[in-house]
């Protein structure tokens, strides 16, 4: 878990990051949204978003829990450096960002290969990984009955990585929103984008060990979370007991027990994770977090009361579009490598 140290260092180097950010962003920014654009790959690989869908059909069809998984990548990739794929680069010495305690438990990988190997054999070294993850992400949410939206691409790939990037740029799990806040804030997304992306937790599951504090040991005192619902609360203390000692991030040595984001719902992309926050407060501390600011409890009451998801998914597109010009490598920057996972030592 993330020490207060260690989270006391991340908000400092976030706010000093959101200082230069007020000086040089804006420019910089612009240059990169200018060079991403719908159909980037057109006239070099006309087929090349038709390919990524037919396979992300066949892998969903062999294992449906990696569309939650293969979304969560598309996050935390562009939270990390940008949305350059590095998530994808590996280190013998355990030293890049798919080694970081918060990408352990990540999923995808080879599925992310599969499709690069497939758009190798139709455009060689044409299509980034960092595409290819976004348009995964897509077609995770499409694929899971959410909606279909448009995807910027362009994006190139960055051979730069590092395990402590990813402590340092994702907010843990037990995060209150100030802390939610300044982490979403340095990508430059506000408190809208924020209430609109945490529906991502609309899809997948998650280890006992991010909420084992909220449930037993909240300040310190064996206590637990006052603003998580009690009845919802006694059902998750039947799936995750308290922490021993042996187990390794929250996963018990004699089992692997799994909790979902949107109980009844957490293979569905819907608008039920709104009405299941609204209603518990949430799975996680972050998640209840949204309720704790006028802003994000706004618009969770507006999705959770809505009779039709079509607003929802319209200011998700958006969102995800603006997430996904984060840092972007664009022109001459970066490159197009021929697999994804190469290591990097």
């Amino acid at each position: 878990m993330w020490t207060e140290r260690r989270r006391r260092r991340a908000q400092l180097l976030h706010l000093m990051a959101a200082a230069a950010v007020v000086v040089v962003g804006s420019a910089l920014a612009s240059a990169q949204e200018a060079a991403l654009r719908v159909g980037f790959y057109r006239a070099t690989c006309p087929i090349a978003e038709d390919v990524v869908l037919a396979e992300m059909r066949l892998i969903l069809m062999e294992d449906d829990t990696l569309a939650p998984s293969l979304l969560r990548m598309h996050y935390h990739d562009c939270f990390v450096q940008g949305c350059d794929g590095s998530i994808m680069l590996q280190s013998r010495k355990g030293k890049t960002e798919r080694d970081a305690l918060p990408n352990r438990s990540m999923r995808g990988y080879d599925a992310i290969e599969r499709i690069k190997a497939r758009l190798e054999t139709v455009c060689p070294l044409t299509v980034s990984c960092a595409d290819i993850i976004a348009m995964a992400a897509r077609d995770a949410v499409y694929l899971s009955h959410g909606p279909w939206y448009d995807v910027e691409t362009g994006r190139r790939d960055g051979n730069i990585t590092a395990a402590e990037y990813v402590e340092n740029d994702l907010p843990p799990p037990d995060s209150n929103i100030i802390d939610v806040k300044t982490f979403f804030s340095v990508k430059s997304l506000n408190s809208k984008d924020i209430a609109v992306l945490f529906g991502c937790h609309s899809i997948g599951t998650s280890h006992c060990g991010p909420i084992q504090k909220r449930l037993y040991n909240f300040t310190g005192n064996m206590d637990q979370d006052p603003s998580l619902d009690p009845a919802y609360a006694t059902e998750l203390r039947k799936l995750c007991p308290p922490p021993r000692p042996g187990d390794n991030d929250g996963v018990p040595v004699g089992g692997k027990t799994k909790v979902p984001l949107d109980p009844g719902s957490n293979y569905t992309f819907d608008l039920s994770y709104y009405r299941h926050v609204l209603a518990t407060g949430g799975l996680f501390q972050s998640d209840g977090s949204l309720l704790h600011d006028p802003v994000t409890r706004g618009y969770v009451e507006k999705v959770a009361n809505a009779s039709s998801p079509d607003e929802y998914y319209a200011d998700f597109a958006a969102a995800m579009l603006k997430m996904g010009r984060t840092d972007v490598l664009v022109g001459d920057l970066g490159e197009i490598r021929p697999t994804c996972g190469i290591f990097v030592d």
